[in-house]
C-alpha cells in the first residue's frame, strides 16, 4: 500500500557559491548517475548530508546559486552527463541502477522507487564493507546481508546504517523487503570506490492475490512470514503478494474488490499497472474469505470468478493459475465451477487446489489468520503442487 508521506522538515540548506560548485561536488558529494554512455540526466547526492545539489529556486538563469536541499525530483536538481566525461559508473547504488532488482510492483519513473501492495523487495550484491539505505520519511523495512537473517528496521528514516558491524571486504548480497510506512527507497550508499554488482535472480516468478490471509496479517513479520513468501523461497523463485487485508474477490459495500484492484498499480487507487514490467511464471489465488460477511451471494461470487481468471489470463498468457479453495471452505462448489469453466473454454493450465484438512485448530491465531507456523505449513503443501505444473 502506497501511504501519503507528510512533508519533512528540512535543515537550513547549505550554499554553495557557482564558482566553487565544480569544487564542492568533488570534494563532498557521492554521485548517482546513469553510465555515461550519452547525455544522460541525473542527480547527485551529499554523501554526508544526503542531500541533493539543488539550483536554487529551480532557476534557469545564468549565474544562478547552487546548494544542498532535501531531495525532491525537480528539474533543478537534474544535472547532465555526457560521454567520455560522466560522474559516475552507474552502478553506485542510485534508484536507476540497473544491478537492482525490483521485484513486486515498484514505480521507479523517478529519483525515488515507490514500493506498492505487499511483500514487494529488492536485491542487489555489492563491493565494500559496509552499506546503508536512504529511505525518505518514517518507515519499516527487514534487510538480509549475504542470505542472513532478516533484521528489523521499524520507523526510519534519512540515511540508515544496515552494517553496524564492518563486514569483511568482498561482494556482499542485499535484500530489503518494505513493510510499513513510507515505501521509498531513494537509492543506497556504498563505501568510497564500492559498486554493485549485478545479483543473481530467477527467472521465475510467483504471483500471490489474496487479501489479509496472503498478506500475513496477524503474524509478527507480516508478509515476510506469510506462506507467499516461503513457497517462494521455497521453490527458490522471485514472488510477489499481490494482497491486502479486509479485500473480497467481488467488490461490495465496505470491501474492495480484487477482481478489478488485482490490475491496478497500487492497493488503492486506479492507476493500472504495467503488465509488461514483468511475466508470471505462476498466479496463486485465494480469495473468498471476505465475500460471505460482505452478502456476496453464490451466483455472484461464481460469475466474477470465472470473469477474474479469464482476465488474468489476459494479462499472464502463459502462467499456470492455481485457484485455491479458501481454508474455511467457503464458496467451494462456485470456486471449482469457475475452475471448470476456464477448462472448457480450453484453459487447461487453470488448477484448482483443495486445501482441506492442511491446518487445524491449533495453526490459526484467531480462527481466521494462520500463525507463523500455518503459514510454514501451507507452504510446505503448496510448493509442491506447484512445481509439478511449471
Amino acid at each position: 500500500m502506497r501511504e501519503e508521506a507528510m512533508p519533512s522538515s528540512p535543515r537550513p540548506p547549505r550554499l554553495i557559491g557557482l564558482a566553487t560548485a565544480t569544487a564542492a561536488v568533488a570534494a563532498v558529494v557521492a554521485v548517482i548517475a546513469a553510465p555515461a554512455s550519452a547525455a544522460t540526466s541525473t542527480t547527485v547526492v551529499g554523501a554526508g548530508s544526503g542531500r541533493c545539489l539543488t539550483v536554487t529556486g529551480d532557476s534557469a538563469t545564468a549565474g544562478a546559486g547552487v546548494e544542498l536541499w532535501d531531495c525532491n525530483g525537480q528539474s533543478g536538481q537534474q544535472w547532465t552527463t555526457n560521454a567520455g566525461g560522466g560522474t559516475g559508473s552507474g552502478h553506485t547504488g542510485q534508484v536507476s541502477d540497473t544491478n537492482i532488482a525490483y521485484v513486486g510492483r515498484w514505480d521507479t519513473s523517478s529519483t525515488v522507487a515507490t514500493a506498492h501492495w505487499a511483500g514487494a523487495y529488492l536485491q542487489t550484491a555489492f563491493t565494500g564493507t559496509s552499506v546503508k539505505v536512504r529511505t525518505r520519511n518514517a518507515v519499516s523495512f527487514y534487510a538480509s546481508i549475504d542470505g542472513g537473517s532478516y533484521v528489523s528496521h521499524a520507523g526510519v528514516s534519512g540515511t540508515v546504517n544496515l552494517t553496524s558491524r564492518p563486514l569483511t571486504a568482498g561482494t556482499h548480497t542485499l535484500r530489503v523487503e518494505y513493510a510499513s510506512g513510507d515505501l521509498a527507497f531513494e537509492g543506497l550508499v556504498l563505501d568510497s570506490g564500492a559498486h554493485t554488482v549485478t545479483p543473481s535472480v530467477p527467472s521465475g516468478l510467483l504471483e500471490f492475490v489474496g487479501d489479509s490471509i496472503t498478506a500475513g496479517a496477524k503474524d509478527p513479520r507480516g508478509a515476510l512470514d506469510a506462506y507467499g513468501w516461503n513457497t517462494g523461497e521455497q521453490l527458490h523463485l522471485r514472488h510477489t503478494q499481490i494482497a491486502r487485508a479486509g479485500y473480497c474477490l467481488v467488490a461490495a459495500s465496505g470491501c474492495v474488490g480484487q477482481a478489478t484492484q488485482f490490475f491496478e498499480t497500487d492497493s488503492t487507487g486506479a492507476v493500472p499497472w504495467d503488465f509488461s514490467r514483468y511475466q508470471a511464471s505462476a498466479v496463486i489465488i485465494n480469495l473468498g474469505t471476505n465475500d460471505l460477511g460482505h452478502s456476496v451471494s453464490n451466483a455472484q461470487f461464481q460469475s466474477a470468478y470465472t470473469s477474474f481468471l479469464a482476465d488474468i489470463r489476459a494479462k499472464y498468457p502463459n502462467a499456470a493459475i492455481f485457484v485455491m479453495e479458501t481454508f474455511k471452505q467457503w464458496y467451494v462448489s462456485q470456486t471449482k465451477a469457475a475452475v471448470a469453466a476456464r477448462n472448457s473454454a480450453g484453459d487447461a493450465k487453470v488448477y484448482y487446489v483443495d486445501t482441506t484438512g492442511w491446518l487445524t485448530s491449533a495453526d490459526y491465531v484467531d480462527g481466521t489468520h494462520p500463525t507463523a507456523r500455518g503459514h510454514t505449513i501451507i507452504a510446505n503443501h503448496l510448493a509442491p503442487i506447484i512445481a509439478a505444473k511449471i
